[in-house]
């Protein structure tokens, strides 16, 4: 279960120190990007380390890595600059805002497949949840974003945001990059209501996938809740260090 009047004092505690000098916001924003960044790629397969993560994100090469593995961190970078960009304007999620994160995602990885629904049907690796067939996606997306701009939007911003994450992966709308898709509008929905962005520890991986597919395929979202709200929980301790405040 969400705890949500907990979550709501973090957030009351955080807002009370804003606006936050420029130096902890910056300082803060470069430790996000980095971390964000290594842990959505890493739950991907992506073998950078955190450290090597770092050094490319700075434009230098990684020895003994591959060139899309190099690209998966500077697009993921550029997605999260995009989704900043959409907090900032605090407009409601559209597909294509969805389809433009996705082409970030793949710039220069799968050109052809960036942005773009599949036209063919998936098998997710590992789980027993079969994504709709890919002559509903369209549909299925289009369902999808009305429940967003009605029942969704009567939601508390952390159940919304988990439930974003939730549903879309359920549809699984791309050939590739739908995880770091779904955690980027997740992020998105969060920081629009003022909430810190959750980064989800590709240590926890496991956890995550078998509660995403107990989810999808019994019903039952309830370790899902539970692991989103611990991390959403996690995701204000970054502003007590720097502030040295207790949580």
């Amino acid at each position: 279960m969400m705890n949500f009047i907990k979550l709501d004092a973090l957030k009351q505690k955080l807002d009370s120190y804003r606006p936050l000098l420029p130096e902890i916001v910056s300082n803060l924003h470069d430790d996000l990007v980095l971390r964000w960044t290594y842990h959505s790629n890493a739950i991907e397969g992506n073998t950078l380390t955190l450290k090597e993560t770092k050094v490319a994100l700075e434009g230098i090469t990684v020895g003994g890595k591959t060139i899309r593995e190099h690209f998966e961190v500077i697009n993921h970078r550029e997605a999260i600059f995009f989704v900043e960009d959409l907090v900032r304007k605090r407009e409601p999620l559209s597909e294509r805002q969805i389809k433009s994160i996705h082409q970030l995602i793949l710039k220069n990885i799968d050109d052809k497949n960036a942005g773009v629904y599949r036209k063919t049907n998936v098998i997710i690796s590992g789980a027993d949840h079969v994504p709709p067939d890919a002559l509903c996606v369209e549909s299925e997306m289009e369902g999808f974003i009305q429940w967003y701009r009605t029942e969704g939007l009567a939601l508390h911003p952390v159940e919304r945001a988990a439930r974003v994450h939730g549903e879309f992966v359920k549809i699984h709308p791309f050939v590739d990059g739908n995880g770091r898709t779904s955690r980027l509008i997740m992020n998105l929905e969060l920081m629009k209501s003022g909430f810190p962005p959750i980064v989800l520890p590709v240590e926890r991986r496991l956890e995550y996938y078998e509660a995403l597919d107990l989810a999808h395929t019994k019903g039952n979202y309830e370790p899902f809740w539970g692991l989103i709200s611990e991390l959403a929980e996690a995701g204000f301790e970054p502003y007590w260090f720097v502030l040295r405040v207790a949580p």
